[in-house]
């Protein structure tokens, strides 16, 4: 059997699409096990750019299953309208599977979200007002609706008119703001649950099947480590598990089944939304490097904040995710810079530390400690293999494996599917 967890290192946007892209090729099955289409993916294929949010990118490969589990929080809206435009673009869905089990986001989760955030003003999360925070906190309540739950009328009414009249009395007392009627969500939803039908199907049996059968099965996830809510720079962070065991609980599947974990590091970082960045750089160095790599989310089309590498932040993923390899991506966004910088430690208080603070207030007085290493300044984008990189290039990629300890496995060099440098044996 061979199953691979494919994690974001950083703080998402590490170009997780691209590689789950490259990797769809020789897999069998892809599997998204969390989050919500509060993340993007970007694919470029065949001169064409491809935007996903649920669905995996595996779709784009006409003979891989692709499958939407039990962990990840669906607003049927936006799953419905990814379907429609993946058939305007020629693309079948029909190996598309989503799990029975998995939550549904629905109309007062979006509008709690943004009435939330209103109400913090200055102290606001920076979430993407898509309600998955208030999903997953439904979902830990125990009065989520489930997709299996849009597929049966009764049993849909029961949960509806029990949650409906909650968030209406919460609407009205806490935020002074307009219910939702029951009718018109019911029928609106249960024609949605029509319409997913034919996908809906119990996803842990059919990605245990396929890992017991000998295929070879790619777990992806959104986001990044360090915004797990357990793992990255709480409050500040997600409402699910973006790290690899979260893979197992998202997706129905036991830890002895995982084969690998790949690491995806873009070659410098960025990160959506508020906390602490020690790396992060405010000046023209920064919008360089945003504007040649396109910094702009996927789903929301803000602004990233972008920074140097942070070697500090990738040994905390790679313990946490038990990493077997590093897949380093946006490598080319750094042809033109004549020295780059890593950050390779943090000084705290005088004290030189090598591990992430505890808490979010140490890690925004912690000072990074860089090493500059000489850029290629040449570009790259049509290298295959590693020996064709220039030489600061790959004394660049070994020094981000010596100060991770994890080795390297693949590196992109652009933006399309081929603009890929491997040399080790991926499943």
């Amino acid at each position: 059997m061979s199953a691979l967890i494919v994690v974001g290192t950083q703080w998402g946007d590490e170009g997780k699409g691209k590689v789950i892209d490259f990797l769809s090729e020789q897999a069998d099955m892809v599997v998204r096990h969390q989050g919500g289409n509060n993340a993007g993916h970007t694919v470029v294929a065949n001169g064409k750019e491809f935007k996903l949010h649920l669905i995996p990118s595996g779709v784009l490969y006409p003979n891989t299953e692709c499958v939407i589990a039990n962990g990840v929080v669906v607003d049927p809206v936006v799953l419905l309208k990814e379907i429609e435009y993946l058939h305007g673009q020629g693309v079948r869905t029909s190996r598309v599977r989503i799990s029975s089990q998995a939550h549904v986001i629905m109309p007062y989760h979006i509008r709690l979200d943004g009435l939330s955030e209103d109400r913090l003003g200055s102290q606001k999360l920076g979430t993407t007002r898509r309600g998955i925070g208030p999903a997953y906190m439904d979902k830990a309540a125990r009065v989520g609706i489930r997709i299996g739950d849009l597929l049966d009328r009764e049993r849909f009414k029961e949960r509806l008119t029990r949650v409906l009249e909650e968030k209406n009395r919460l609407l009205a007392r806490a935020y002074d703001a307009d219910g939702f009627g029951f009718e018109d969500v019911y029928g609106q939803y249960l024609g949605y649950g029509e319409l997913m039908a034919p996908y809906v199907a119990n996803t842990s049996v059919l990605v245990n099947a396929a890992i017991d059968g000998g295929k070879k099965v790619l777990f992806e996830g959104a986001q990044g480590t360090m915004l797990d809510i357990d793992h990255g720079t709480y409050p500040f962070v997600t409402s699910s598990h973006p790290v690899a065991g979260g893979a197992c609980i998202g997706a129905g599947v036991g830890p002895t089944k995982i084969t690998q974990v790949y690491g995806v590091v873009k070659a410098y970082t960025s990160r959506v939304g508020d906390g602490p960045f020690p790396t992060e750089l405010a000046d023209t160095v920064g919008e360089k490097i945003r504007e040649q790599g396109h910094e702009y989310g996927t789903t929301t089309g803000r602004p990233r904040r972008v920074g140097w590498l942070d070697a500090v932040v990738l040994r905390h993923a790679a313990r946490v995710n038990g990493l077997t390899g590093l897949a380093v991506t946006r490598l080319d966004v750094l042809d033109a810079l004549s020295e780059i910088q890593i950050a390779k430690a943090y000084r705290y208080h005088g004290q030189e530390i090598n591990e992430l603070p505890d808490s979010i207030e140490d890690l925004a007085e912690v000072e990074p400690i860089y090493e500059t290493l000489p850029g290629w300044q040449t570009p790259i984008g049509e290298c295959r293999r590693l020996e064709d990189l220039p030489t600061p290039a790959r004394r660049y990629l070994d020094r981000i494996s010596d100060l991770v300890q994890v080795p390297l496995a693949l590196v992109s060099v652009g933006r399309e599917r081929t603009n890929t440098v491997s040399w080790a044996p991926l499943f």
